[in-house]
Formats: structure tokens, C-alpha cells, sequence
């Protein structure tokens, strides 16, 4: 009798992403599963969701806007940072939840197999739900501010996929980083800090100087912010080609993450 040997597969043959739907009923249980741990035992429950991006909007048009006078690109300063401010917050409390989902999940990852790849995923697509109450204020000030959408706004879902990508992006780096160096997560609260005054959230990027801009634009939440900026309140893109290598930078985090994930995947069960 010939004996059938299975041998792992290498490269980007490794990358099998019809696990995900493969696994799809996993996924919602997880999705449904960290939405309820969230909000669990909470007093404002759903929203925290409102309070955190709305309070530090008032404190950063308090003094960036009304102080520091920092422009804003002729848009209102609490729309201008509050709209960075939403995909900010989604992108930094995914990162959060991610980081430490396989950890989290070890009993489970030891002893069944499935996609971990699932764990970081339903973290980040669980957030959504914060960022669509949070969303429901941004159309509100659009009204108070007699902002009125454009043909832009069809673009809305395409940005929000691009947010989605990058954020699970970066999340397949620190989530498989954390199995081997548990300190990832406490390094990544600062990287964190460091990565919001690396994004123009409470500042334009036209004033950050035209020598810089090729590093600035190094950071993918950049296109991110402006691309969201562009569709849902009308501010312009400062260039196109910013645009595009933005979305060039997030496509190779993305491929790039798939197979450093798959690549560490291999031994969590041994490490965790």
C-alpha cells in the first residue's frame, strides 16, 4: 500500500484564504463572541463607542483648533478632526483587541485545528460596530455643519475596505509577534501614541514640509485618512500619487502579512 505524506506547503502557496470562508460560521461565533465580552458588565455599554472620539474632539478643537489655530483646509476644525478621528479609533482599538487574540485563544489553538488567522480577523471586523455608532455622529455634524455629500460617497465602502485591510494588515504582524514576545502588546500601546502624531488626524498634511513628504507618506493610515476625508466631507486630496503609493504601501503590508502570519502560524501550538 503507498503511504500518502503531506508535507507543508512553502511560499505564497501557504496563503489559502478560502479557509476564511471555508470557516465562515467560525468567524461570526468570534465576531459575535468579542462584541459581547466588550460590552459585557459595562455602565454606557455601546457608548463608549460616542464618548471616547467626541471628547477628545472638543478637547482637540479646544486647543488645536481655537489656540494653536491649526488649519483645517477650510473645513469646520470639529468635523475635520473628528472624521480622522473615528477611523483613528477604529484602527487603534482593532489593533488592540488583535494583538492579543491568539494568546487569548490558546486552549483552543492547541487543541483543534482551523485558520488562526480567524482570531486577529474577527477582532478587527468586530470594531466595525463601534465605528458605525460613531459614524451615525459624523452624519449629524454633516447636517449641523451643512456639509452636503457629494457623488464621492459611493467611494464610502471602498475606503472603509481599505481601512479594514490595513488595520488587519498590521494586526497579522503584532497578533503572531505576541505568541513569541509577550511584551509586543505593552510596545505596541506606544507605537500606538507614536502612530496617531504620525497621521493627520488634528493637523492637514499641507503643512507638513513638501521634503518630508515622501517618509510622511511611508504610513499607510495617510492615505487612509485622506481618502475617508475626500469621500464623506469633501476635502481634497493633496495628490494623487500620495494617494496611490499609499494604497501601494498597504497592499504589500497585506501580502507580506499573510505570509509572515502563515509562515509563524506553524509552531504557535509549541510556543503558546
Amino acid at each position: 500500500m503507498e503511504r500518502a505524506i503531506i508535507k507543508p506547503t512553502k511560499g505564497l502557496k501557504s496563503i489559502n484564504l478560502k479557509e476564511i470562508y471555508t470557516y465562515r460560521e467560525l468567524l461570526y461565533f468570534l465576531i459575535w463572541k468579542d462584541i459581547k465580552v466588550k460590552y459585557k458588565q459595562t455602565i454606557f455599554g455601546i457608548g463608549w463607542a460616542i464618548l471616547q472620539p467626541f471628547f477628545m474632539m472638543i478637547i482637540f478643537t479646544l486647543f488645536f483648533g481655537k489656540f494653536a489655530k491649526i488649519p483645517s483646509d477650510n473645513i469646520p476644525y470639529p468635523i475635520f478632526s473628528y472624521t480622522g478621528l473615528i477611523i483613528w479609533t477604529y484602527f487603534a482599538n482593532s489593533l488592540t483587541f488583535a494583538v492579543d487574540s491568539i494568546v487569548k485563544h490558546q486552549n483552543v489553538v492547541t487543541k483543534i485545528y482551523f485558520p488562526k488567522i480567524l482570531l486577529p480577523l474577527s477582532s478587527i471586523l468586530s470594531n466595525l460596530v463601534d465605528f458605525f455608532i460613531s459614524f451615525i455622529i459624523l452624519i449629524l455634524f454633516m447636517f449641523f455643519f451643512r456639509i452636503t455629500p457629494s457623488y464621492r460617497i459611493f467611494y464610502f465602502p471602498l475606503f472603509l475596505l481599505i481601512t479594514i485591510i490595513t488595520a488587519f494588515s498590521v494586526s497579522l504582524y503584532l497578533s503572531a509577534l505576541n505568541v513569541y514576545y509577550r511584551d509586543v502588546k505593552y510596545i505596541m500601546n506606544f507605537l500606538i501614541q507614536v502612530w496617531f502624531f504620525l497621521t493627520p488626524i488634528t493637523y492637514p498634511i499641507s503643512i507638513v514640509p513638501e521634503r518630508f513628504r515622501l517618509i510622511y507618506n511611508l504610513n499607510p493610515m495617510v492615505g487612509v485618512i485622506e481618502g475617508m476625508r475626500w469621500c464623506l466631507i469633501g476635502k481634497e486630496i493633496g495628490s494623487l500619487n500620495m494617494m496611490i503609493f499609499s494604497l501601494f504601501i498597504i497592499f504589500i503590508l497585506f501580502i507580506y502579512g499573510l505570509y509572515f502570519f502563515k509562515n509563524m502560524e506553524k509552531s504557535f501550538a509549541d510556543v503558546i
